[in-house]
């Protein structure tokens, strides 16, 4: 290649990300690469550790992390929370920003126990729910809204399921799930510190609520 090719070749690279970078200062949002959109959260009604009746219209237009525990767990449970905690602390006083916390063993996790356990972590819980509610409804909602677990494990007795994951789903201003996260590895946490922080800026997306997907109860 002759001396003026390479040098014409360099120049239209150069010129090309100086456009580059220049779009990206122009216009919002511009070369970012979005999260995806996975998974659509389906109406819901729990109870949290308040005693207070929680649906999906007061995660709506709130960025949430998501999260299936036991209080009774001595394995991956605590170190979930702890790492969770760590979250909390990140954005509690981030307004729009939300943890749910549900409980797979809703037999023995009340809200009076849920707020116990939530009241030793220190929690808020205008900002960090924990819910409880009937055991159909709260994996329903683990499998087909939070992808949290496999459909396919709803085969069985519903008194013989029990949902063990140490995933964390991360949900939209518009109900909308748009990452999975493993809660214990923190090359994965530190991402969800950082998709929280893009999402909390993300403007939301009507097109849910014009549809109406918001304005029933159903479990």
């Amino acid at each position: 290649m002759s001396r003026k090719a390479i040098f014409y070749t360099g120049f239209f690279i150069v010129l090309f990300i100086l456009f580059y970078v220049g779009l990206t200062k122009i216009i919002p949002g511009y070369g970012e690469v979005k999260l995806p959109v996975l998974n659509d959260v389906q109406p819901f009604s729990f109870t949290s550790q308040e005693g207070k009746t929680i649906t999906e219209k007061d995660i709506a237009g709130k960025v949430c992390v998501v999260e299936y525990f036991f209080t009774t767990c001595k394995g991956i449970c605590p170190k979930m929370n702890n790492n969770m905690r760590d979250i909390f602390l990140s954005y509690k006083n981030k307004p729009g920003f939300l943890i749910l916390s549900h409980t797979v063993n809703p037999e023995t996790d009340s809200a009076s126990r849920m707020k116990h356990y939530a009241d030793s972590l220190g929690t808020d819980p205008k900002t960090w729910i924990f819910l409880t509610g009937s055991k159909q409804s709260l994996y329903n909602a683990a499998r087909s809204s939070y992808l949290l677990d496999d459909p396919k494990n709803n085969n069985d007795s519903i008194s013989n399921q029990f949902i063990h994951t140490q995933f964390f789903a991360l949900v939209d201003k518009s109900g909308r799930v748009r990452k999975i996260y493993d809660g214990l590895k923190k090359d994965e946490l530190a991402e969800l510190k950082k998709d929280i922080a893009y999402l909390l800026k993300e403007t939301v997306d009507n097109s849910r609520f014009a549809n109406k997907l918001y304005k029933s109860n159903g479990n």
